[in-house]
Parts: C-alpha cells; structure tokens; sequence
C-alpha cells in the first residue's frame, strides 16, 4: 500500500472514531481542557504543571527507565499511550502535546477528528525552556501552576571557588555543541567545556586514545560504548571521572533543576577528589 493510500486509511480511520463520540465528550465551556502528550520532554512538564485529573495519558516513553526525563513510578501513575492516532482519538482530549515532529499523516488525522494539536520544538537554553513551560502552563488555564518549576530553573549558579575543564562523553562517544542545553548546564555550574577549547563541534566523535592522550580535570561518561567502559579511565592522574545520566540532558523543564544539581555534585566531589 503505498504512501497516500496509507494517509487516507488513517485519515478515514479518525473520521470513523471521532463520529462515535457523543456531544457530551467535549469539556463544559470554561472547564479546564484535558491533555494526552506524545513527547516524553512534554510528559515531564505536564505532569508538573497541570492538575492530575487533566491528563489522560503520557507517552510510553516515560514509563522506559532509559528513555524517561521523569520519574517512571509517576508515569506510570498516568494513562499511557504508544502514540497512534487511534489511541488518542479514543480517548478524547482537549488537547495533544506533540514535538515538532509529529508524522504529518498522525496530525492530520488528530485534527481530522476535531482534536487541538499542539507542538513544541526542544529547547537549548533555559530561558527557551521557560518559555516553553509558561505555554504550557498557559493551556492549563493555570499558569500559576509553572511558578515553582520556573523559579527552580531561574535559579543563580553556585558560588564556587572551583573552576574545571570538562569533557561530556555522549552516547556514541561524541561531545556535545556550543549551542546546547547542556553545554550550558555545563557553564551554569561553573565548568569550561574542554571539546569547545579543542575546536570540537556537536556531535563531534571522540576517541579512548585522544581523551587518554589529553584528558580533562573532570570527564562527564553518559554512555556505556567500549572505549567509555575502558579500566584505563580509572587509571587517569589528575582527572575526576563521573557518570552523567543522559537522561538528564536529553530534555528541558524539570531535567534542567536536576542536571544542575547532579552537575554541582559532581564538582564538590572532584574538588575533594583533586584536593582542590
């Protein structure tokens, strides 16, 4: 079946669904809209700042341990939804948080059958991230809701007489770009990113030998490859080595407060570590 036919199957499909809905499915006016989210970078913020009651379902991404941003056991304290356009339309909501990148034929089927769709793209700073959970908040009706979330992200670096050049290690052995979320986590607790001063990019791969051959003050391991379980990174002098979960950079909103604090952790325990 080919593309088009496939758009047409779905499309027809949310037609069929959304005619066996009565006229009461809809909320009361002036009644707080309900959510279903598809994104688990959404999941996080919607569980914070809407009423329990308010959201159907997350995405069965969050209840993953390796892929959630949030804690699992309150995931799973939601519906959840594997993401298709018939499990959403089924269970009626006001409204539909997806990235960006939702599939084109899943949104039109959604708004086919009279669902509010909306999306949000990932941010790469903080302040892109506040934006983001006011919005949200904003669909709420409740944005009083996101004070204390917001206020946790806003929060001043630490004052910190320890200053280390650190490299992120990612999944897949690469660093992570100038121009990311975590980059600036990074500088928030106080630490020069040592790919950046190596001219490294986003995504930029980097080798067992190069990091052994000039290795940082502290070395950030968010993956498990080969080279990144290596006995020999153990052996490093002069270099604190700590595992930095990637789900604590993967997304905005609640992650920032929690890679924050995980990042000024770590830095207290080079500082012991390094006699600093």
């Amino acid at each position: 079946m080919g593309r088009a036919s496939n758009s047409a199957v779905v499309m027809g499909l949310a037609a069929m669904l959304a005619s066996c809905g009565t006229p009461d499915a809809e909320a009361p006016a002036g009644d707080a809209p309900t959510f279903v989210s598809l994104n688990p970078c959404l999941d996080a913020i919607i569980a914070e700042v809407a009423a329990p009651e308010l959201v159907l379902a997350l995405s069965h991404y969050s209840r993953d341990p390796a892929a959630s941003s949030m804690d699992v056991e309150l995931a799973a304290r939601f519906g959840v939804t594997g993401g298709t356009a018939e499990e959403v339309i089924a269970l009626q909501p006001d409204i539909v948080l997806a990235g960006s990148f939702i599939a084109p034929a899943t949104r039109a089927a959604l708004e086919a059958a009279g669902l509010r769709v909306e999306t949000f793209g990932s941010p790469n700073n903080a302040a892109e991230s506040i934006e983001q959970i006011e919005r949200l908040a904003a669909l709420t009706g409740e944005p009083q809701r996101a004070t204390h979330l917001i206020a946790m992200i806003a929060q001043d670096p630490p004052q910190s007489e320890h200053a280390f050049a650190a490299l992120l290690w990612q999944p897949g052995e690469i660093v992570a770009g100038a121009n990311s979320l975590v980059h600036e986590h990074m500088q928030w607790a106080g630490l020069s990113s040592q790919s950046e001063a190596l001219g490294l990019g986003q995504a930029d791969r980097v080798s067992i030998e190069r990091i052994l051959s000039n290795p940082p003050e502290i070395l950030l391991i968010a993956g498990d490859g080969p080279g990144q379980r290596h006995p020999a990174l153990q052996e490093l002098e002069g270099t604190y080595v700590a595992s930095f979960e990637p789900s604590l950079f993967y997304c905005a909103g609640p992650s920032i407060p929690a890679a924050r604090a995980r990042l000024t952790s770590i830095v207290e325990e080079a500082a012991r570590e390094l006699g600093q």
